[in-house]
């Protein structure tokens, strides 16, 4: 989806309203220029000096099965958000009706929303013979984040206004062999560095940062990262990026939750609470959603559905284990199906999974025997994975996401569906959905600007 280029490529973005930065705070007094039709149609008025206050940092946010007044108030406003960047432009009755919510209720969130800078209101609706009502929309002149990808090859950079639309982007190749902390950390200061410059955009402006890393983050801000030619063991990531961009708060976090944020937000999940998605790839993870908040665990490493046991005394792993999910539904794992099913098909890319998958696919496609039996094995051991995780976590809805299931998603998932049901429980089984990740733009990048707005909204 991404290719790796050797310097930065931008979205060039014009017309950005400048801002200051006071003692803290970002203060924005967008122009005489922001006053004109919307993208809606409609003229809006003249919008208030508005100063909002960004916090030094953001935390995480978690499920606790204790809810309180807090809770509740944070989840309302995440629902608010989250219509308003759905179906804008609204009026405050279809958000209350939306969301459930009192008109009241709804109407004060959306006052909220609005001093924050996050909200505006972009015009009027006629009401029939009443008062005129007012169009709500996200303030696409108001407050910016940033989302982070780093991958083993790459780090991918994109700066989003609060409806969560890309507004500029950087790309910097990462050498296999030239991994170290310091030379990442600078890979992503230079991407966020050339992002903001395209997006023409104040740095005051910026709410935070949002980075997602291919490993376990643990609550101390440090990672490990268990990938071919990486060495990273408690690398102190957050204290590094932290010291490198002073001016921003900085929120870490691993693809697995920051594609879940996306899918929960603009996906396939949306509108459910109790949530896994599964990451397909090199490696392979869930990230877990429960009462509509990620769960992270006791140590902030929960989702390693890769390294569960499928098969006792099976493959081993790049972590050492032996039998795990990983080996039989990753690419790796796929590549070796196709080896043992036929070791001289003309398919096989040994040094390139890339290469092998999307042979692969289009093989399956024109009905070649050697993939579809290959494509068959491959979703009866992930159905089996996928019913072990239905029966112990229930959840109402399974997404499939990352290069793999973008290129094999579709073949594989009839035989998924038909093996879970055999081997998962009848009553789970019958309140799950499975489906495939429709977000057509990067997720992880996407989830990780998210989280850093789920951070300012709590």
């Amino acid at each position: 989806m991404r290719g790796a280029q050797s310097e930065g490529e931008f979205l060039p973005l014009t017309g950005v309203q400048r801002a200051d930065r006071d003692a803290g705070y970002a203060r924005y007094t967008p122009s005489s220029t922001s006053q004109k039709k919307s993208v809606h149609g409609s003229s809006s008025g003249v919008h208030p000096v508005v100063t909002i206050r960004r916090p030094s940092r953001i935390e995480p946010r978690t499920t606790s099965l204790k809810r309180t007044y807090q809770d509740i108030r944070r989840t309302n406003r995440f629902a608010v958000m989250r219509h308003l960047i759905a179906t804008a432009p609204v009026v405050r009755r279809d958000i209350a009706a939306a969301t459930g919510l009192s008109v009241a209720t709804a109407s004060d969130i959306v006052n909220e929303l609005h001093e924050l800078g996050l909200l505006a209101e972009i015009g009027q609706q006629a009401s029939g013979g009443g008062r005129p009502r007012n169009l709500l929309a996200p303030a696409l002149e108001g407050p910016r984040l940033i989302g982070v990808d780093i991958a083993e090859t790459y780090v991918h950079v994109e700066v989003f206004d609060p409806a969560l639309r890309v507004l500029a982007r950087a790309e910097y190749e990462l050498h296999p062999h030239t991994n170290s902390p310091d030379y990442v950390v600078d890979r992503i200061v230079r991407g966020i560095d050339d992002a903001i410059a395209q997006a023409q955009v104040e740095r005051g402006r910026i709410l935070g940062v949002g980075v997602s890393i291919p490993g376990q983050v643990r609550p101390d801000g440090t990672a490990s990262v268990f990938a071919p030619n990486w060495q990273w063991n408690d690398v102190p990531l957050l204290a590094l990026l932290t010291e490198r961009v002073p001016d921003m708060p900085v929120i870490l976090d691993n693809p697995l939750r920051a594609s879940t944020v996306a899918e929960l937000w603009f996906g396939a999940a949306r509108g459910h609470e109790d949530v896994a998605v599964l990451t397909l790839g090199t490696g392979v993870g869930a990230g877990l959603a429960v009462q509509g908040a990620l769960y992270r665990g006791a140590t902030n490493t929960a989702g390693e559905w890769g390294h569960t046991n499928l098969v006792i005394d099976g493959r081993k792993c790049r972590r050492g284990c032996v039998g795990c999910v990983e080996t039989y539904v990753g690419a790796p794992g796929i590549m070796q199906h196709l080896a043992e099913t036929d070791p001289d098909s003309p398919l096989l890319h040994p040094d390139d999974q890339t290469a092998t998958i999307n042979a692969l696919a289009a093989a399956h496609a024109a009905g070649d025997p050697a993939a579809q039996q290959v494509i068959a094995t491959t979703g009866r051991y992930l159905g089996i994975a996928i019913a072990n995780l239905i029966n112990l976590c229930n959840p109402q809805i399974i997404v499939l996401t990352g290069w793999v299931a973008d290129s094999l998603g579709s073949a594989v998932l009839p035989h998924v569906r038909a093996t879970a049901a055999r081997y998962a429980l009848a009553e789970p089984w019958e309140g799950t959905e499975i489906s495939l990740c429709p977000i057509d733009r990067n997720p992880v990048s996407l989830g990780a600007a998210t989280l850093v707005l789920e951070g300012f909204l709590s």
